[in-house]
């Protein structure tokens, strides 16, 4: 038997606030649709706010020669070209506008001298495209979205996990969570579901992301039977903070790259000029992520086990103009001033280029009435995400799941919500209170977090992958024999046991796929397999669930129509230098 819960209704519910989601809230609201966005946290603190160094869009404003044909080829390049064509294209040929339209709601952007859009060089772009705001790109793109979706009198319902899509047959029909505050039961009674709940970068023991990052809702889409795609690709920021220990994993945006940083090892050698003599710090996050690995296992690292990130050369004035996050970062965190000393950074867990597998037009998930933006979606980054493309990701197909989903719901009518599916999802939610198991969530979480950190991080191998997937299942194993005490009522024991489950589903996920990519590509670095694996060629793997069961598949990249793959084998155009 059921307990009581409260029952909303609409037509498109859009699960997490961030870049994604309310901006397929917008659009939906916008079509028609009468619209829930429902956030974990509280609206305006997703993590977009802490992507810094900008958006990614050909607008040409600084470099003319730019164009959406090379944001095309440096996203595949990065990608390793297993990321969609199609993905990319619309994404290299839509970001102008999204740029510009957010101009239009009132964003606010540094501005060239003659009044343009300002844009900075940044990691593996060919010209100088990220759209920026300082290094609070992020907080602006929030800041904006917010506001817009707001003045459309988008329903907001802040603080409440969702953690079960309810499905009418092969269909979505809803979703089913809790109140995070008082632990009361929610249901949501839907024609389509957008799901823009981030990646999982908490699954790792040093990360970037914020306590969000759990891979919520990429685990209920395959808990609901949509395919999960290249979950092996996680992408390890170069530049994460070091040092004190408290700090580590925080972001140090590519933006002090981007305006002219400086890598040094102990010796006080600029190593990116002998691993990319042509790009140097602005090479793609995943070959400096490495570059940075090896010179601390060759004993050039710093002394905490990383590298120094240099920008005293460009004058005070400058860092704190353009740089004000990170002058004001180091200085309050670790009682650094960069405008005297160095910053010393480690790679961190930054991102998941994987996630639900979606049509590329639409944001659908195989599931009918389930769409996917974001973080959440694969697809458009292949092997390696560059960086400002989240955020343009994010406008792109946020924009484009919202409307599919405003279009599918005119032609549905209402699923019907499933009592037995609502009591399953009770009872899981309940069973930590009832079980007279003795296994503690969080050290439970922490055992998954060194685990994963030591066998599937940076750099991986078939040992370690093993022994880290004997650990993912035990683990499984254990969960279910959680207790929480208390009551459910702002108990933080018992959110970190559901979001445990995901943590573990994805988990397992990346292993198994990491395993069986017995090849290095981009972001996925296996020092048994050091070389691309020419007979594999370009695939995709996906994890999806058989009765219960993780599964996985390859599947061949789409191929290019031939006026995209001629753009490959035109010389590359050279990179602008950065002008002081």
């Amino acid at each position: 038997m059921t307990e009581t819960y409260e029952t909303h209704t609409c037509d498109v519910l859009v699960i997490g606030a961030g870049g994604a989601g309310m901006r397929a809230a917008i659009e939906a609201a916008g079509d028609g649709a009468s619209v829930i966005l429902v956030c974990k946290s509280l609206l305006g603190k997703a993590h977009t706010v802490m992507a810094e160094g900008g958006i990614a869009a050909a607008l040409g404003n600084v470099d003319p020669q730019d164009s959406w044909e090379t944001h095309f080829q440096d996203t595949m390049r990065g990608g390793q070209l297993i990321n969609n064509w199609r993905m990319a294209e619309l994404h290299a040929r839509e970001s102008p506008d999204r740029v510009y339209e957010l101009e239009t709601w009132g964003a606010i952007f540094d501005r060239t001298p003659d009044g343009r859009i300002m844009q900075r060089p940044f990691g593996a772009h060919t010209w100088r495209r990220l759209c920026h705001v300082g290094d609070r790109t992020g907080l602006e793109m929030i800041r904006t979205l917010q506001d817009r979706t707001v003045a459309l009198g988008v329903e907001v319902l802040m603080e409440v996990t969702v953690t079960r899509l309810l499905k009418d047959g092969h269909r979505i029909a809803g979703a089913f969570g809790y109140n995070r505050v008082d632990g009361q039961f929610v249901a949501f009674r839907s024609k389509a579901v957008v799901i823009a709940t981030g990646g999982w970068g908490r699954i790792f023991k040093v990360t970037s992301n914020s306590w969000e990052g759990t891979g919520d809702g990429v685990g209920m889409g395959y808990e609901a039977g949509a395919e999960v795609l290249d979950p092996e690709m996680v992408q390890f920021h170069p530049t994460g903070m070091l040092w004190p220990p408290g700090v580590r994993g925080i972001l140090v945006t590519e933006a002090v790259r981007g305006e002219g940083g400086y890598l040094k090892n102990k010796d006080g050698q600029r190593f990116m000029l002998e691993y990319d003599p042509k790009k140097k710090e602005l090479s793609s996050r995943d070959v400096v992520a490495r570059a940075i690995h090896k010179e601390v296992e060759q004993g050039r690292g710093s002394p905490h086990g990383g590298a120094y990130l240099e920008v005293m050369h460009l004058g005070a004035d400058t860092i704190k103009k353009k740089l004000p996050s990170m002058y004001e970062q180091f200085l309050r965190l670790a009682d650094v001033d960069i405008t005297r000393e160095p910053m010393e950074v480690a790679p961190t867990i930054h991102y998941a280029m994987g996630g639900l597998w979606v049509e590329p037009e639409t944001g659908a998930t195989t599931v009918p009435g389930l769409f996917a933006a974001g973080e959440a979606a694969a697809g458009l980054h292949g092997a390696n995400r560059l960086g400002g493309n989240s955020l343009s990701d994010l406008l792109v197909f946020g924009r484009r799941a919202g409307a599919a989903a405003a279009t599918y719901q005119r032609d549905v009518t209402r699923g019907n919500l499933h009592e037995r599916q609502i009591a399953e999802e009770q009872e899981l939610l309940l069973k930590p209170f009832q079980s007279e198991g003795k296994e503690n969530p969080y050290l439970l979480q922490q055992e998954l977090q060194t685990a994963m950190q030591e066998g599937a991080s940076l750099a991986r191998d078939e040992r370690g992958l093993r022994a880290c997937l004997k650990k993912v299942l035990e683990l499984q194993r254990r969960i279910e024999m959680v207790h929480v005490p208390g009551s459910r009522r702002y108990n933080p024991g018992w959110h970190t046991t559901r979001d445990l489950r995901f943590m573990l589903t994805i988990a397992e996920a990346i292993v198994r796929a990491a395993l069986e990519r017995k090849e290095s590509r981009g972001a996925h670095w296996r020092l048994d397999y050091l070389e691309k694996d020419a007979k594999l060629g370009r695939v995709n793997y996906i994890a999806y669930s058989d009765s219960g069961r993780m599964r996985l598949k390859t599947r061949p990249v789409p191929e290019m129509p031939h006026e995209l793959s001629r753009l490959f084998g035109e010389p590359e155009p050279l990179p602008a230098q950065k002008t002081a």
